[in-house]
């Protein structure tokens, strides 16, 4: 599957940073409720953009230099990253309407 792939902090740069693509990168943990409750929402937004939008997921337990790099204090937290920069960020488990509303909002407002 393309559109969904992890990252931890050694392959972070060539998955996210040096993607094509806008990437929306997922900061959970396994032990997160509100996590494993949006998981299949953001899986399912990235499954339904093929060629226009990337879905990595972080663990913040196992990546903790990028969850500070990011100031990730509460989990999930998305992030959409465009040629390396962050465009913006959503915080918290919100319901699949305010996600999709969240990512093509700012879809149309990259490069790609």
């Amino acid at each position: 599957m393309p559109w969904l792939t992890e990252a931890g902090e050694a392959d972070y740069p060539a998955v996210v940073e040096q993607s094509t693509l806008p990437v929306l990168v997922d900061f959970w943990a396994p032990w997160c409720g509100p996590c494993r409750i949006v998981s299949p929402i953001v899986e399912q937004i990235a499954q339904e953009r093929p060629g226009r939008l990337k879905l990595v997921k972080v663990n913040s337990d196992t990546a903790p230099n990028l969850s500070q790099r990011f100031g990730i204090r509460s989990i999930p937290t998305f992030l959409l990253i465009d040629h390396g920069k962050e465009i913006a960020r959503i915080v918290g488990a919100h319901p699949a309407p305010t996600l999709n509303e969240w990512v093509d909002g700012h879809l149309r407002k990259t490069s790609s």
